[in-house]
């Protein structure tokens, strides 16, 4: 740090601070990338991140909510929500300097990208914002920030012992995986639900390919106007009611407020080993076009899956099956 300058110092102090202060839970990840997007239309990647995260805080309240909680033993669904909570946190912890840099460089009309390495970002998504300086192509750094971020939590999320082995080996997650319950929504207010499932979480290059897909769907130019309407009028609580309201089946609140069943978790804050220097960066993630196998257009799909965990739940009360532990 010796050699930058007063200001180049405080830039950095602050944006670290900053970064903290918003990295504390679901919610607060959730709303910094909304208001980022708000702020700086052309970072298109900060909406989607918002409306991922959006999914994240459902899929940790789903743990708490009237279904899963019978199917599955309070180990279980601790250790699910703090995968996604360590997953969540850690994109966060790797992207959100970067945004803020990138907001600081057009206040002042100058690119400040020498100071990524200060946030042990990779040299991979470091050439990729300087390229975005000069060239402006949306697309190409939206594709690059998903592919960075993904990354950024394969070795310690996905890889990781304890999570690889309580989690993406166990039987539930087999089990949702087939099931294509890992799946991301994009709500209306009109009651409409869009998105994309992925089968196989634990491949990169797979949550590389299902970013993309729906990166596309997100910035569908008729679709795009109704998510935006969503996420600017509906508070995010985690609950996957905030989206369930505008169903036209009305149906009751099924899933807790997130503060209201999680603590904030403290995290490890260790350094990121640069992934770009020894993962190959296949050609297919930054090139291969997008491509829908399945209908975006999910709310007939919803019901159904809702019905299905309900049947599940049924047939455990029934046949009186232990829980998936």
């Amino acid at each position: 740090m010796n050699h930058l300058t007063i200001q180049e110092q405080t830039i950095i102090r602050q944006i670290r601070s900053e970064t903290n202060k918003r990295n504390i839970d679901n919610i607060s990840r959730t709303n910094a990338y909304f208001s980022y997007f708000n702020k700086n239309t052309d970072i298109i990647w900060s909406f989607l991140a918002s409306m991922v995260s959006r999914n994240g805080g459902w899929n940790m309240c789903d743990l708490e909510g009237s279904v899963l909680p019978h199917l599955l033993t309070p180990q279980v669904r601790k250790q699910l929500f703090l995968t996604y909570e360590k997953a969540n946190w850690l994109i966060f912890h790797d992207v959100f300097p970067q945004l803020l840099l990138y907001q600081y460089s057009t206040k002042i009309n100058q690119p400040m990208f020498h100071l990524l390495p200060f946030f042990n970002v990779s040299t991979f998504i470091q050439k990729e914002w300087k390229r975005y300086w000069n060239e402006r192509d949306r697309k190409r750094l939206t594709t690059a920030l998903i592919i960075n971020e993904q990354n950024v939590i394969q070795k310690p999320v996905i890889e990781h012992p304890v999570y690889k082995k309580k989690v993406f080996r166990s039987l539930i997650f087999s089990f949702q995986d087939w099931l294509h319950f890992s799946c991301v929504l994009f709500p209306t207010c009109g009651g409409e639900v869009y998105g994309a499932s992925v089968n196989g979480f634990t491949s990169l290059s797979k949550r590389i390919d299902l970013g993309k897909r729906l990166a596309s769907i997100l910035f569908h130019p008729r679709l795009f106007p109704y998510f935006y309407e969503f996420a600017e009028k509906t508070t995010h609580t985690g609950s996957r009611f905030d989206y369930e309201q505008y169903f036209k089946v009305k149906t009751k609140r099924n899933t807790p407020l997130l503060r209201a069943v999680y603590p904030v978790i403290e995290h490890d804050q260790h350094t990121c080993t640069d992934w770009s220097q020894h993962r190959r960066i296949s050609p297919a993630w930054m090139y291969f076009p997008v491509r829908h196998r399945h209908h975006i257009h999910l709310t007939d799909w919803y019901f159904v899956k809702s019905n299905q965990l309900q049947l599940l739940l049924s047939l455990q009360k029934v046949l009186n099956l232990k829980k998936f532990e």
